[in-house]
């Protein structure tokens, strides 16, 4: 007698007097019986839905009635889908992610052939040019109590870079150093004791000086950084090995002739310096240096403005938007439309006056208000007597105002 088995407990199994064939059935029921054919003589298998099923042989048959033990397969869960090993198509995905700096960090932390990916000069010059424009990191600004220059974060966690990641490492004295520019990820120190202005990589810690020319040995000028990589396609804020320039200018000079000088670091000197057509007559520069296409302005508290056109070597001294005189001796910034066109922006208290220069087929320059607002129906905020609304900085490649409320109190 044989026995079929059961991945359950056995069945009972009964064999009739005259074993001639076998009979093998499996029922769909539970403890269902099953019998063997009268006259069977071959083997017919049925296969069953349920457990336990009952199985004899019928007094005729001779054969076995037996239950075949059902191979079931396990219930195990379905197999981990598993992760795609093209180099080609994972390198499409990774320049997809969002050009966040936790974002290739995380993917090189999964395996060694992400990191490979991720981790390649070319994968990285790819990156940077299908996301264009790199996100802002935060500003440099001079620390409390006597701290320096120190770099300001903006973003927030996982993507806050530590402010002393960025350290320039130039003393604390405020006297020594004065915080001249940023720009394309450079930084644009005057050297006050030797003499010197510094360009700072905070990315790899390099620096340059660069001995001041002669004419800017004395007296209060402004300064500009920017880099001078001429290359098609290339993308400013990966600028590391990248040839730069810098731009000194002054308007502070005895005859009020405006003048600039240009530094190229592929040289490593000092072109001739260039001076303006006419003579301008001011009392502060106003705020920093915009670049709009290659051309740089610098905006005066008065109805003036300083243009350098890099390309022509070109100083000039440009007339500004007939504004009233609340704005006239304003918070002011150039900043790039979308269309390129220059604009100059005005802060006065909580009120923000945009003008647009326009430029006609024959090269006349016109101003033409283009919008006014009321900030503090955006922002939310009611200044109160002694308190005031002031610049923080202007991103030109992600186009972006950074606007700080200053507190004086009046007590």
């Amino acid at each position: 007698m044989a026995r079929g088995r059961s991945p359950r407990p056995r069945p009972q199994i009964q064999a009739s007097q005259d074993a001639a064939g076998v009979t093998r059935c499996r029922s769909p029921r539970l403890h269902t019986q099953t019998q063997a054919s009268e006259e069977g003589a071959g083997v017919t298998p049925c296969r069953s839905l349920r457990l336990h099923p009952q199985i004899q042989a019928n007094e005729k048959g001779a054969g076995l009635i037996s239950r075949r033990r059902r191979c079931r397969r396990g219930t195990s869960p379905a197999a981990t889908a598993s992760l795609p090993d093209d180099d080609g198509m994972l390198w499409e995905i990774f320049l997809r992610l969002p050009p966040q700096p936790s974002s290739l960090p995380r993917a090189s932390a999964v395996c060694k052939q992400w990191r490979r990916i991720v981790g390649d000069p070319k994968f990285h010059r790819q990156f940077c040019a299908h996301h264009r424009k790199p996100p802002l990191l935060g500003v440099f600004v001079w620390g409390e109590k006597q701290e320096g220059i120190v770099f300001n974060p903006i973003l927030d966690p996982p993507d806050r870079i530590p402010a002393r990641r960025f350290s320039l490492g130039l003393g604390s004295n405020r006297d020594d150093h004065d915080l001249l520019n940023c720009r394309h990820g450079l930084v644009l120190v005057k050297d006050c004791v030797s003499g010197e202005v510094i360009v700072c990589d905070p990315i790899t810690g390099k620096q340059r000086r660069v001995a001041l020319p002669p004419a800017f040995q004395w007296g209060y000028f402004r300064g500009v950084v920017l880099c001078a990589a001429g290359n098609q396609g290339h993308v400013h804020g990966d600028c590391h090995s990248s040839p730069f320039k810098v731009v000194l200018s002054s308007v502070f000079r005895e005859d009020n002739q405006p003048l600039a000088c240009v530094y190229s670091s592929e040289t490593g000197e000092w072109g001739n310096p260039i001076l303006g057509e006419s003579p301008c007559y001011v009392e502060y520069l106003g705020t920093h240096a915009t670049l709009v296409g290659n051309v740089l302005y610098w905006p005066f508290n008065s109805d003036q403005m300083l243009e350098f056109d890099l390309d022509r070597q070109k100083l000039a001294v440009i007339a500004g938007p007939p504004v009233t005189n609340a704005f006239l001796y304003a918070d002011r910034q150039i900043i790039q439309a979308e269309d390129g066109a220059v604009v100059l922006a005005i802060l006065a208290n909580s009120r923000f006056q945009m003008w647009q220069r326009n430029v006609s087929c024959q090269g006349v320059a016109t101003w033409a208000l283009w919008k006014t607002i009321e900030m503090h129906s955006i922002l939310g905020l009611s200044l109160q007597i002694g308190e005031q609304m002031t610049w923080m900085g202007y991103d030109e490649d992600n186009d972006i105002c950074k606007l700080i409320a200053i507190f004086l109190s009046s007590h």
